[in-house]
């Protein structure tokens, strides 16, 4: 790490001076990436959002137009516009600030005037698909934690988007961690438009200097036989479900540590026996819920804790005698083995041996080492509030979650985690135990050390974790295991994933070339990317380029097609004045420092994570409902409930050039198609649900829509109207006879949502 009266800072027109220290490997990426749509990949802590900024300064310098930073959570979102305006030389209030805590109608007036715009990507989407806002004049879009880039994440609809509408792209994408393999990064870079990677790893010269090493310790956990009984009770009955699953020939192992991949195999083949209009599919399909439902109880009573699983087996004997309560939720609360289960996790009164060793470690951390601060993550809200109130005892300790949760626990506000945040780092208390929602990116302040609760099966979450501390001093890591449980399956998952994320890392390095060149060429003509559906689209040779979408560099000092010549226009450019980024390239003396031929990194993972607290949809919840009317002088005009984007529907719809598509709050209906026609869709499940519970039910909706439209339409979407649920046939024909002879309302049914668009 350079003295501090060694440091040397970046100069730019846009930059606060002495502000951005000038680190070469920095300046080395930000130069990559100011000349076309780029993969940015660097350890955690080590700047990645610097190297965005340095891009975005010399964008808006050299091009103009405005910027727009998207990152994952409200809390990101915040840190980086506080960073953001620190480090710029622009006015405060042209750094906007984009979260579902402001209202759709001021976004779309603050998004003319902004410069920057910081944003959660469901917010930005949901403005897209309203058509608040045009892409028309960003001339830099970054995606933070770009990794997530994959299915339906709101960055894939955001990218296809922009490379369609922008009249001047460039795409920089920021992970430390892009992906396991190679397919895994290629879906990120095709999904994103990115054509180049560039890649760096704290083994290279230049980035050595700034990190520290940080060692991972296993601990090892026996639990008592008081414990194992309960699990043992929970494995019996998941045997006894596998047993019936196995009969329906979907499985031949009735082992109740079967792997999640079985199981999701098992799902797939009883799905198609549903579509096949069997009636053993949708037994199966309930056995399935099932085993799924003891496995969790499994796993929490094995690697959290006890009191963990008292809550969960709470929420689940509520569920079961909620109305319209699913069968495998009422079986799975009247099983014996269950009830037996439950009875011993009330009565036990021990302590998890984790807690007792999570005790230990912060004592002789806080205690002997004289250390200042500790994270300890975990991965249930559940135990992380058991774990904050049994260390308090000793320690001053704060919780850190996120914000809303399905099953009614307390969530944490924005300001709440900022709050917490900002104590944690001024040492008003000494540990912070957090879920997934402070693992990525989030500006935590550099620890002693790193205690998982558990093992996470997933590289890229673990390197997250790990990068929370050994930014500034040599850091520790502590892992506890629960032996002969899920634990030590998620130990050999996790060191083998991480194993092959830092191979993958190393040959990524050399490999980035390959990679650019397996991108579809599509990637490189970026109106392709218009109304693809997200997918890369096939080339129309006779079709002209866009102007300005080969690179988005066009007028950009330095920009060229390969890297041979970037590499000659930067060192014909290397002056001392400040004309652009060529400017942040590394001076003759760093270069001379500099290895010549290091080698660079890159990571990632190929499991599909599952949803953590940072990954909250950021719903726009300040609209008033309203009842709207669709039409336009233009041509076709639909209006959107803000509701339905849990569907690719208006996502679809939104692409097309032949309407436009408008969102509101709808208090009546979910499509506006003209002032007479309003559309009311519901898949089979809400269907039924609508029949059976609910706040309001299928006849009061549809006595709305007729009150107030003079066509409505009732779409019924998906297959097994009559197979789904224990309700007579008789009572859903009635139902929609009612409907359509009673009401007047058409109905009309779809398989799909594809069919439904």
């Amino acid at each position: 790490m350079p003295s501090s009266e060694d440091v040397a800072y970046v100069d730019h027109p846009l930059l606060v001076p002495s502000f951005i220290e000038r680190r070469l490997y920095q300046i080395r990426l930000a130069g990559a990436a100011r000349d076309d749509h780029t993969l940015v990949c660097l350890p955690t802590g080590l700047g990645k959002t610097t190297v965005s900024l340095l891009v975005t300064a010399q964008r808006l310098h050299e091009v103009g137009g405005k910027s727009l930073f998207l990152a994952p959570t409200k809390p990101l979102v915040q840190q980086h516009a506080d960073f953001y305006r620190e480090a710029l030389n622009i006015p405060d209030e042209d750094i906007v600030v984009f979260t579902g805590d402001v209202r759709p109608d001021d976004r779309a007036e603050l998004w003319d005037d902004a410069q920057i715009v910081i944003a959660t990507p469901q917010v930005v989407e949901n403005d897209l698909i309203g058509n608040r806002v045009s892409l028309h004049d960003v001339t830099h879009l970054t995606f933070d934690e770009c990794h997530r880039a994959s299915g339906d994440y709101a960055y894939v609809y955001i990218a296809e988007r922009y490379h369609a509408d922008a009249e001047n792209p460039l795409v920089t994408g920021m992970s430390a961690s892009p992906g396991g393999d190679e397919e895994a990064i290629l879906e990120v870079c095709e999904n994103l438009g990115i054509v180049h990677v560039e890649v760096m790893t704290e083994e290279d010269a230049d980035v050595s200097d700034y990190t520290h090493d940080t060692d991972v310790e296993w601990n090892r956990i026996q639990l008592p036989d008081e414990i194992l009984e309960i699990r043992d009770a929970l494995n019996e009955v998941i045997t006894d479900r596998l047993e019936k699953l196995k009969q329906l020939g979907v499985t031949k192992s009735t082992k109740p540590d079967v792997s999640q991949k079985k199981l999701n195999r098992m799902r797939a083949e009883l799905q198609r026996l549903m579509n096949a209009d069997k009636s053993e599919g949708y037994k199966g399909m309930s056995t399935h819920a099932e085993v799924m439902k003891l496995r969790r109880a499994v796993e929490l009573v094995e690697t959290q804790s006890v009191e963990s699983v008292r809550r969960y087996f709470e929420r689940q004997r509520n569920a079961a005698r909620s109305s319209g309560a699913s069968k495998a939720s009422q079986r799975l609360v009247a099983e014996p083995k269950v009830r037996e289960a439950m009875r011993k996790a009330e009565s036990f009164d021990g302590l998890h041996p984790k807690f007792r060793e999570t005790r230990i470690l912060l004592a002789e951390t806080l205690g002997i080492r004289d250390g200042e601060r500790v994270i300890v993550f975990t991965e249930s809200r559940d135990t992380a509030e058991a774990l904050t109130e049994f260390l308090s005892q000793s320690f001053s300790v704060r919780r850190f979650v996120g914000q809303g949760d399905r099953d009614g626990s307390d969530g944490m506000s924005q300001k709440e985690q900022q709050e917490a945040l900002d104590k944690f780092r001024s040492g008003e208390f000494e540990v912070l135990v957090s879920t997934s929602v402070a693992e990525e990116g989030l500006d935590v302040p550099e620890v002693d050390l790193v205690l998982f609760f558990e093992p996470v099966p997933t590289a890229i979450r673990s390197i997250q974790r790990k990068g929370r501390t050994g930014r500034q001093a040599d850091g520790r890591v502590v892992v506890l295991l629960a032996e002969d449980t899920r634990d030590e399956a998620y130990f050999w998952i996790s060191r083998r994933r991480e194993k092959t994320m830092e191979k993958e890392l190393r040959s990524l390095k050399g490999a980035a070339a390959d990679i650019e060149a397996e991108l579809d060429h599509s990637q490189h003509d970026l109106s392709a990317f218009a109304g693809n559906g997200g997918e890369a689209a096939e080339r129309d040779e006779n079709a002209p380029e866009r102007s300005g979408t080969s690179t988005g560099n066009e007028g950009v000092a330095g920009a060229s097609s390969t890297d041979g010549e970037r590499e000659a226009v930067a060192a014909a450019e290397a002056t001392d004045g400040q004309s652009g980024l060529t400017d942040f390239g590394p001076t003759d003396e760093e270069l001379a420092r500099a290895e010549p031929d290091e080698e660079r990194d890159s990571d990632g993972s190929s499991a599909t994570e599952s949803d953590t607290e940072g990954d909250r949809d950021d719903a726009d919840d300040t609209d008033t409902e309203t009842i709207a009317t669709a039409g336009t002088d233009d041509g076709v005009e639909i209006v959107v409930d803000q509701r339905e984007l849990d569907s690719n529907i208006a996502r679809t719809l939104s692409k097309r050039d032949d309407l436009t598509t408008r969102l509101e709050t709808l208090a009546v209906g979910d499509y506006i198609l003209s002032d007479r026609v309003a559309v009311e869709r519901k898949s089979v499940a809400d269907f039924l649900d609508t029949l059976t519970e609910g706040d309001r039910s299928l006849f009061d909706q549809i006595a709305d829509l007729t009150r107030h439209y003079a066509r409505p339409l009732l779409i019924v979407e998906g297959r097994g109207l009559y197979e789904e649920r224990n309700i007579h046939p008789g009572a859903i024909r009635g139902a929609l006879s009612s409907v359509a002879v009673d009401f007047g309302v058409s109905v009309l049914f779809t398989e799909d949502e594809d069919d439904t668009t």
